[in-house]
């Protein structure tokens, strides 16, 4: 090879009895390239390489490496809560081991191509993507949106996308938009087939699919182009059961489900009653909460999306459907419906914008995991008399009884498709206790108690040794606790933040939607309780030390070692 030339080469590798890669064990291999002039080496390229098979079938669904596969996923758009958007590979595994823990093993990139450390983490760590391109095409949703550039850059835009991405053995499907507005009209034909044959040339091992809102075949111009592989719907989770009559012998996805408000650590009562917000399109909230707040029972939604329990159990009901992904993982930046600004977040996630899990989390765990579970809700500090709704989201056993002061209210069993059980309490202070049991041997057991005054601070590192390379991070959780150790649910006090040794704080967080203080600050106010901050790591090696102080109570430390 002469010098500044260039050439192509094809090898074929062969592996006898290769060890399959899985949501469950990730295996994999690494092809390396070496260019060599005579002995020397001139470049080397490391290429991840997993192996795995998988089918979307109409009639058994989807599998993977043969075996039947429900496909669990959630949406995720690419911010990083406090952090922003720019990419940090430990704020996206920490998300991503936030998800796995849950039960999750599919990622829909909502709506653009993602990081692709992004997509290193999902090969590593056993997730399905869903890798999406595009937003919008020639027809706009906002006036400065990519419609303005489609035209000129749609197609460099996903044939780069292809050639970056087609190697991540994560990958499994492209999505060539959503919720597109060519699904109208006559060229949403022409361009769904000049999409998909550009992906087709680039890497035919995979299947095509675009997210779609319009569930009858004569109103959708983008299914009756007739290329896609796999018919992906968003929302109408009652119209599923007419899918595969509407559109013989396909293969379908959920590919928005759910869309369902929350704000950890508040609660509407009654639990039972749903809150349509808002009602239509055209009507303003006017019946939401003055503080901004939705309720963490599950239960307001937007007039099109649903709660959270019903959309599950529409996928449960439709086996055809082959798997399903929630709007959304996290809270993200921007989008904050159903509220006007001082809102500036949304209110879909699973789990907040400081990544704690709002009480939903545990119902998806309990249903997308074998591991027990039993998530008792709400927190236990009412006002005397007050009548409370009572939730336990619980799995691996037969029936949960509730106790309040050692005093039994009942066991409550889950009913053909129920997905918690719920006692409505007459509050006095005091301990609420759950336990579930199987056969009559105790499962597990949860205990909340009706909190004290605010008393201490504790600070919980979900790492403790880091990387000095100022780019780690520690993510270090906030409790507001009494005396006895107890989180105090309503607590707000303003938590300031001191670091010594080689570290910063890189970001602070409550999780709440309309909080207006700065994420770049050096304290937060906790919220229900709650707060976090953030920790980086320099260049330097050593001891990281937080501490963390509010007045009128018992400040907390947590050391933190960079290596």
């Amino acid at each position: 090879m002469g010098h500044g030339g260039s050439a192509n080469t094809t090898q074929r590798l062969s592996l006898k009895h290769p060890i399959l890669w899985s949501t469950t064990k990730p295996y994999l291999y690494r092809v390396v390239t070496e260019v060599r002039r005579g002995q020397t080496l001139e470049d080397t390229y490391e290429t991840p390489l997993g192996v795995r098979t998988f089918q979307f079938d109409a009639a058994s669904g989807f599998s993977l490496n043969g075996a039947p596969l429900r496909i669990l996923g959630v949406c995720q758009h690419h911010d990083l809560g406090a952090l922003g958007a720019a990419v940090n590979t430990r704020a996206m595994e920490r998300q991503l081991e936030l998800l796995k823990a849950m039960g999750c093993n599919a990622i829909r990139t909502a709506h653009n191509p993602p990081a692709t450390e992004f997509l290193d983490l999902c090969d590593k760590m056993g997730f399905l993507v869903m890798d999406e391109a595009f937003d919008m095409w020639q027809k706009k949703k906002n006036g400065q949106d990519y419609h303005l550039d489609f035209k000129q850059w749609h197609q460099r835009d996903l044939e780069d996308q292809i050639r970056r991405d087609r190697n991540h053995t994560s990958v499994f499907i492209w999505s060539i938009g959503n919720e597109i507005r060519e699904q109208f009209d006559s060229t949403g034909v022409r361009l769904t087939r000049e999409l998909t044959a550009t992906v087709k040339r680039l890497d035919p091992t995979r299947p095509v699919t675009s997210a779609l809102t319009e569930q009858e075949p004569a109103k959708n111009f983008i299914s009756q182009a007739g290329v896609l592989d796999v018919l992906s719907f968003n929302y109408k989770h009652a119209e599923y059961p007419e899918l595969p009559k509407r559109f013989p012998g396909q293969k379908f996805l959920a590919t928005e489900i759910a869309a369902a408000y929350e704000t950890r650590g508040h609660y509407d009562m009654p639990s039972d009653s749903l809150r349509i917000w808002p009602k239509d399109g055209k009507t303003k909230l006017t019946t939401g909460n003055p503080d901004l707040t939705a309720s963490s029972y599950d239960n307001a939604a937007p007039y099109w999306g649903t709660t959270h329990e019903k959309a599950w159990r529409a996928i449960k009901q439709n086996p055809h459907i082959t798997g399903a992904f929630v709007w959304s993982g996290f809270d993200y930046l921007g989008e904050p419906l159903p509220y006007p600004w001082p809102a500036r977040s949304s209110y879909f996630g699973i789990l907040d914008l400081a990544g704690f899990p709002k009480d939903i989390y545990y119902m998806y765990q309990s249903e997308w995991t074998d591991k027990p579970v039993l998530h008792l809700l709400p927190h236990w500090n009412w006002k005397p008399g007050q009548t409370v709704d009572v939730w336990a989201y619980y799995n691996n056993a037969d029936e949960v009884e509730l106790l309040l002061n050692g005093k039994s209210l009942g066991k409550r069993q889950k009913q053909a498709e129920d997905l918690h059980v719920m006692w409505r309490v007459p509050y006095a202070p005091g301990t609420l206790q759950a336990v579930s049991r199987k056969g009559g041997q105790t499962v597990l057991t949860r205990t909340i108690k009706t909190a004290g005054p605010a008393a201490k601070i504790e600070l919980t590192a979900d790492r403790r040794k880091l990387r000095a390379d100022s780019k780690d991070l520690s993510f270090v959780t906030v409790r507001v606790l009494d005396a006895a150790g107890n989180l105090v649910p309503d607590a707000a006090h303003l938590v300031r933040f001191s670091v010594s040794g080689p570290g910063v704080v890189a970001g602070v967080d409550n999780g709440y939607q309309a909080s207006m203080e700065s994420f770049k600050a050096d304290s937060r106010k906790a919220y229900n309780g709650m707060a976090l901050a953030i920790i980086q790591t320099t260049a330097k090696a050593g001891q990281i030390t937080l501490n963390a102080s509010a007045d009128g109570l018992t400040p907390a430390t947590v050391t933190l070692t960079s290596n």
